[in-house]
């Protein structure tokens, strides 16, 4: 029986050395100077928030992690790059900030004209999809660090940042019991859980063979980029922003994420849709419990929005008009951030 753990990767562990760091960088938050400026979130939250005047910059950086062995046993990087500014844009779009400029660092093994090329197919597709500038970035060339056996080592990460208003913000803090948590559907497991996923498939399939639960082979099906939500996000935000009382980019720790907007109440999960796919195959080759697969992949559900229950029908007119799969998956109670979930008439608690 697999879990996340098994495959190398102990949330617990991290989350650990997450808190370590927030501590010592927030040694760091304070102004220098006479400058006007001054850090109003460094940690915890989606993205990290800088107050100057009366606008709030917000900043993210993230990677696609061990996706990019899946690319380089498919030899296609052409979409990677998507995935990349998925990953910062879907994040502090939580916030209600609005992308500006993007910044990329490729770290190569080699000089290889041709992957760069393929990249950067990726990132300008999503920058433009996104309406947000790559304005530079970096390039590194490190034959002693990227020392797979692989020619075509590498590792991509990104740096995004946006621009709001103060009064814009969208941090959790309206959340009340009451409320109503809609999921926006996945592409599928977009950036995350590759370390089980592969660990659990590989071994039994190869990756240009299609399978009963999936509608391609198993290699593009774990090549499809990260969905990116930052128009429909921004087209509710500019017409219900008032409603919105918070936003979750389900990516690493899956529902759990959903814990970081508010500690004052509970999030309830009672209608998520149901399972299929990769995350069925996923689950009966690797023998996972719900509980895991729950704790581990988005499930379908690659974002959500946590919503006044007055103003559900009119955000979902606004969702139909951007043609985007949803659910109504659960309710906001009186709590202390704990994330339930309910699968086959069981209840499963996901955070500590």
């Amino acid at each position: 029986m697999w879990d996340y753990s098994k495959a190398g990767v102990d949330i617990k562990k991290i989350r650990k050395i997450q808190g370590n760091i927030g501590k010592i960088i927030s040694k760091t938050h304070f102004s220098f100077g006479n400058n006007n400026w001054k850090v109003l979130s460094g940690f915890g939250h989606y993205a990290g928030l800088i107050e100057i005047d009366s606008k709030i910059i917000a900043l993210h950086t993230d990677g696609i992690g061990t996706k990019i062995i899946v690319a380089q046993l498919m030899n296609r990087f052409d979409t990677l790059g998507i995935d990349c500014v998925a990953m910062n844009v879907n994040d502090i779009i939580c916030i209600g900030a609005v992308p500006v400029g993007f910044l990329d660092y490729i770290a190569l093994k080699k000089p290889d004209h041709y992957l760069v090329r393929e990249l950067l197919k990726g990132l300008t597709k999503g920058a433009k999809e996104s309406k947000m500038a790559i304005v530079g970035g970096e390039t590194a060339i490190l034959p002693d660090l990227l020392n797979q056996s692989e020619e075509n080592s590498f590792d991509l990460v990104g740096t995004v940042f946006g621009i709001t208003d103060k009064k814009a913000l969208v941090l959790g803090d309206k959340i009340t019991e009451g409320d109503i948590i809609i999921g926006l559907e996945s592409s599928g497991l977009h950036s995350n859980g590759y370390s089980l996923a592969r660990k659990v498939l590989l071994p039994k399939y190869k990756l240009k063979n299609s399978h009963i639960f999936l509608k391609s082979t198993l290699g593009e099906e774990l090549l499809k980029p990260t969905r990116i939500y930052v128009k429909p996000i921004h087209d509710l935000l500019d017409a219900e922003r008032e409603w919105i009382h918070g936003l979750a980019h389900i990516t690493g720790g899956s529902f759990s994420k959903l814990s970081r907007l508010s500690n004052r109440v509970n999030f309830n999960l009672n209608k998520l849709p149901q399972q299929s796919g990769i995350f069925n195959l996923i689950q009966q080759e690797g023998k996972i419990s719900h509980k895991e697969m729950y704790s581990t992949f988005n499930m379908g559900i690659g974002f959500c929005l946590v919503v006044s229950k007055t103003r559900v029908e009119k955000i979902m007119e606004i969702l139909d008009r951007n043609k985007l799969k949803y659910y109504e998956i659960g309710f906001v109670t009186k709590g202390t951030g704990i994330v339930f979930i309910t699968i086959m008439g069981r209840k499963y608690r996901l955070t500590d």
